[in-house]
């Protein structure tokens, strides 16, 4: 059993004891969920001095590392097909650690504590198997594992309007799943496996442009298998107009569980397109670039302005994310070095820093009861720790150099620029809109008089701050010294840009 396996399947196992535990043992249940989840992150940290950063992940099955095949379902040529590059581990990385500092971060749960974790624990198995597939079947599963628990954990764990989030949530991302199986039944019968000549599943057959026949041949075909992809990802991420069941998901979700949303699966819908859209369909990607950057400008513009009005500090988080997942799609689309390795950088710091985010919008909601902005006031006078790391992370997603987030940012902005002039100078101008609205609320809750309610609010507890060091701890490293990240992911990005870049276009 390879790594990727143990991985994977490590929070399956936590799940299967959590099952035949007794009801009321809830510390025990949290202990082995905590272990279930470290033990993922020690694997995944075993594996970062042991990944080549030279290997080219994309067309050939020996640039991926940590490869398992098993036959499956030999009928259909369905295989085990696992492995990472620079693309999917930083994304395991990333999982990994919010998923460890996501238990902690859960033990206010009363309610069904064991289902929670249980549900919990099969999340994680399906978002680390979405980036560790290299079978476009194995892959459609393990997406669709993660549908049915973030479901529950919403709709059952959530606030008052839980079940129409989490109604509007499954819908959303099932229409998307249902355009992603249409698209992989057309690769299926019109790709072949150029040894044995049947139809097959296999990411890497499929990159491969010689093996495409019939309708994918086509221009046409090829555009509307494109769209059809976009649809599919574009809800996960996610890009307008398709994102309006994210601002409810996120108010209603528990903290935990809005960490979860905003720094993975927010990331599936643009790793999707980078893994599976940019190799499969170079030349229509290579084509519609200026349509992705187009919709990444839009996204970082009027997240910024919808953030700026909301009055429920969740509800501005949720669309401060919509914005920032913006500069990714900027980024991808200049198919440029220092675009594509910012755009998947963007997708690490992103993770972290709005992790960061929601982690501290239930640590004021756990004791005030409303995440009213307008609500609070003068809380530096009774909660200066928790003022710190406020300010630490509102600074770190407004992009202030010495933080990750001005890193990937910078670079998205130098790759993009000599590609699209005109919408980089308006994507610009989500920064400067990202500053107001997190000044105008930092100003808000913390400062002036002491609002009467919270002269007794106690200050943010060692639990609390178990989830927020490390996490401010790496914002703050990568933002002095990035290379960590970039160099895992420098050599697999540039040579996707370069296969993109070099397919003929329309």
């Amino acid at each position: 059993m390879g790594p990727l396996t143990l991985i994977t399947f490590t929070p399956v196992v936590g799940a299967a004891i959590i099952a035949f535990l007794p009801r009321d043992n809830d510390k025990l249940i949290r202990w082995i969920a905590l272990a279930a989840t470290g033990v993922v992150l020690l694997i995944a940290l075993a594996l970062f001095p042991q990944f080549d950063r030279s290997l080219l992940g994309i067309n050939k099955i020996d640039g991926f590392q940590f490869v398992e095949q098993h036959s499956w379902i030999p009928i259909f040529h369905i295989n085990y097909f696992v492995g990472i590059d620079g693309l999917s581990f930083p994304m395991i990385l990333l999982t990994a650690l919010l998923s460890f500092l996501c238990i902690p971060a859960s033990w206010n749960i009363k309610k069904g504590v064991k289902g929670y974790h249980i549900m919990f624990l099969l999340l994680e198995t399906g978002m680390l198997g979405t980036f560790v597939a290299l079978d476009f079947f194995l892959f459609y599963v393990f997406w669709e594992i993660m549908l049915l628990p973030m479901y529950f954990l919403i709709g059952i764990w959530g606030g008052p309007r839980r079940v129409y989030a989490a109604i509007k949530f499954f819908i959303y991302t099932l229409i998307g799943s249902v355009l992603m199986l249409i698209v992989i039944l057309v690769f299926y019968f019109n790709v072949h496996d150029p040894v044995t000549g049947a139809n097959t599943f296999n990411m890497l057959h499929m990159m491969d442009q010689g093996n495409h026949f019939g309708i994918m041949s086509l221009n046409t075909a090829r555009i509307l298998l494109w769209f059809g992809l976009f649809i599919g990802f574009a809800i996960k991420v996610p890009v307008f107009p398709f994102h309006t069941w994210l601002p409810d998901a996120h108010v209603e979700a528990p903290t935990a569980i809005s960490v979860i949303l905003a720094g993975v699966l927010l990331k599936m819908g643009t790793y999707g397109l980078l893994r599976i859209s940019y190799p499969i369909l170079p030349d229509m990607t290579h084509y519609l670039a200026w349509f992705l950057a187009l919709m990444g400008t839009i996204n970082i513009i009027y997240g910024a302005f919808c953030a700026m009005a909301q009055t429920d500090l969740k509800k501005l988080v949720a669309y401060s994310s919509i914005s920032h997942m913006g500069y990714v799609l900027l980024g991808m689309a200049a198919l440029t070095d220092a675009g594509m390795n910012g755009a998947v950088f963007q997708m690490f710091n992103h993770g972290t820093i709005t992790a960061m985010l929601f982690l501290l919008v239930g640590v004021v909601y756990d004791r005030a009861h409303h995440r009213k902005i307008a609500g609070f006031g003068g809380l530096a006078n009774v909660m200066p720790r928790y003022l710190g790391v406020t300010t630490f992370a509102f600074f770190a997603a407004m992009g202030l150099p010495g933080l990750s987030g001005f890193i990937s940012e910078a670079m998205v902005f130098i790759g993009a620029f000599p590609v699209f002039r005109t919408l980089t100078i308006i994507s610009i101008f989500g920064i400067i809109i990202t500053a107001a609205y997190m000044l105008w609320t930092l100003q808000r809750m913390f400062f002036g008089a002491t609002n009467p309610k919270y002269e007794d609010i106690a200050e943010i507890n060692g639990r609390e701050l178990f989830t927020l060091v490390p996490l401010a701890v790496i914002v703050l490293f990568l933002g002095i010294w990035p290379h960590p990240i970039l160099n895992l992911m420098n050599a697999t990005m540039s040579y996707l840009g370069q296969i993109v870049q070099s397919a003929t276009p329309l």
